[in-house]
């Protein structure tokens, strides 16, 4: 059991994955609104590239491969452990502050395509209440520090 958590440590402060789980986070937020309402719209995608790049997010992860990102994730959303992906995805992010953009972006996504669905308001809800509740990662530092 140990060395699972030190694995899931080590990647969450490895700095060449860090943008990446960001990215993923941020990404599959937008997805999750997106597919709550069945038709997932190219301009819903577009939003959420849009968003990262305003606000530089995702450093040096290209607009094709956030937008790959998308489809793989709008695709894997509609299975039926969707919530067990939303959750993994975002638990190694938990204690970035991302929170505020993964609801803002959330928001944005419901209302790019000009009809927020009552399945998208609920996607966004889920989104608030995950971003609350999912366990906090533990900094490296802190837990070797515990452990003397």
């Amino acid at each position: 059991m140990s060395d699972v958590n030190t694995s899931t440590l080590i990647e969450i402060t490895e700095p060449s994955r860090f943008n990446e789980q960001a990215a993923v986070a941020l990404v599959i937020s937008g997805a999750l609104v997106a597919v709550a309402d069945r038709r997932v719209s190219p301009v819903e995608r577009d939003e959420v590239i849009r968003f990262i790049r305003e606000r530089g997010l995702a450093p040096g992860i290209a607009d094709d491969r956030l937008s790959s990102m998308f489809d793989e994730l709008a695709e894997r959303l509609e299975e039926p452990d969707f919530a067990n992906v939303v959750i993994e995805t975002l638990r190694p992010v938990a204690d970035l502050p991302l929170s505020s953009h993964l609801i803002e972006l959330s928001e944005r996504v419901a209302a790019a395509d000009e009809d927020v669905h009552p399945h998208e308001v609920q996607a966004i809800k889920l989104l608030r209440l995950l971003t609350l509740v999912l366990p906090r990662a533990k900094p490296v530092g802190a837990s070797a520090a515990a452990k003397r």
